[in-house]
């Protein structure tokens, strides 16, 4: 009984801690260290942003067009394949190739219509910007089976160290059927190579059935998904239902528990779930309860934030301003909101010239210019 007793108290403070954590609330700072420049303007849902060498910059409209901003005028580039929009999906994510200036390969993700059933999945691809056109296409991965549903279609691209290439695909609306199902697409991160073939390594190349370049599954909704400069670690966070948005660092072959651990409910306010936590299953860095609706997500590693250092940044689209998470030991230890009322955030980016860019919707594309 003692014994028992014992684990009961370890499990308590457990759920007391990761309670607690959830209840580090988002804070204004005191003082506003920077200033806002709308770099990009008339723009309506941009979802991805990429900075070429030239200091010009690809962005994508989820609408379906792809804009190359430079010397301050908009150019829409040709020779997009065919682009699937209905609710949330679209064109989504743009991301060059690490060795970029050697090499030329832009990759994108989108949401296509073809292959197998009605509707529409994500799609990967990659291309080359040649006199304002994509050309040499190649695409690299489509989940199937197509839906109609309008819902969760991920599409975050990040490369790693090693120069693996990352892509995250949400559950489709379907969280029953696909994210705990690793025969199946949908509700994964997935892991190639920068050509599209499949890793020798990756977790399920020898499970029969399996989707071969699954790195990790049992998530709902990544729209965030970026390599940490200081670890190499790929972090990813994904919406939850109502409450339970998360933070995760992606770890080959892990289970990412959706929607069998949650610390969300229903948006009816009912429970799917009454459990936080399952052997077999990891536990969030972090969780947002009540959610933020995140979006894009980047580490601040520049020189020009001095401040800010370390810290990663969060669109909120729900609350409508840029979340500063401050880390200490890979732990949330505090929240700052920053510019609060500027519209629902759909991206953030750290430029090369060491900026940060954030994608505002209905308005375009914002550089933070710091103080001092």
């Amino acid at each position: 009984m003692k014994h028992l007793h014992f684990v009961l108290i370890l499990i308590s403070c457990y759920a007391c801690a990761q309670q607690a954590e959830s209840e580090i609330k988002a804070e204004t700072p005191q003082v506003e260290t920077y200033t806002t420049e709308l770099v990009i303007s008339e723009l309506n849902i941009p979802w991805g942003m990429a900075f070429l060498p030239d200091g010009s910059m690809l962005v994508t409209e989820k609408a379906g067009e792809l804009i190359h901003f430079k010397n301050g005028e908009k150019k829409r580039i040709e020779g997009l394949p065919e682009i699937y929009v209905r609710g949330q999906g679209g064109l989504m994510d743009i991301h060059l190739h690490p060795d970029y200036e050697t090499n030329g390969w832009i990759y994108m993700s989108y949401a296509a219509a073809e292959g197998e059933g009605d509707g529409g999945n994500t799609t990967l691809m990659r291309a080359k910007l040649k006199d304002n056109k994509l050309v040499e296409k190649q695409q690299l991965y489509k989940a199937s089976p197509n839906s109609k549903k309008g819902q969760h279609f991920g599409s975050r691209i990040a490369f790693d160290n090693d120069g693996y290439l990352y892509f995250s695909i949400g559950d489709r609306g379907d969280r029953d059927l696909n994210p705990q199902d690793i025969t199946r697409d949908c509700g994964k991160i997935y892991r190639l190579h920068d050509d599209g073939t499949i890793p020798v390594d990756n977790p399920f190349v020898h499970s029969e059935h399996a989707k071969k370049a699954i790195y990790s599954y049992g998530h709902r909704n990544p729209q965030g998904l970026v390599k940490n400069p200081e670890t190499g670690a790929i972090w990813s966070h994904e919406h939850g239902p109502q409450g339970g948005d998360e933070i995760n660092i992606i770890q080959k072959g892990k289970n990412y528990g959706w929607p069998v651990i949650s610390y969300g409910i229903n948006y009816s306010g009912t429970s799917f779930t009454d459990i936080t936590e399952k052997k077999g299953m990891e536990q969030p860095v972090f969780y947002w309860v009540p959610s933020i609706a995140p979006s894009g997500m980047a580490f601040v590693s520049s020189d020009k934030y001095p401040e800010w250092s370390g810290s990663l940044l969060v669109g909120a689209l729900k609350f409508q301003y840029l979340e500063r998470l401050v880390l200490e030991k890979g732990k949330v230890v505090k929240r700052e909101k920053l510019m609060e009322k500027a519209g629902r955030i759909r991206n953030v980016v750290q430029a090369p010239d060491g900026y940060i860019y954030v994608a505002v919707e209905g308005k375009g594309i914002v550089k933070i210019i710091p103080k001092n």
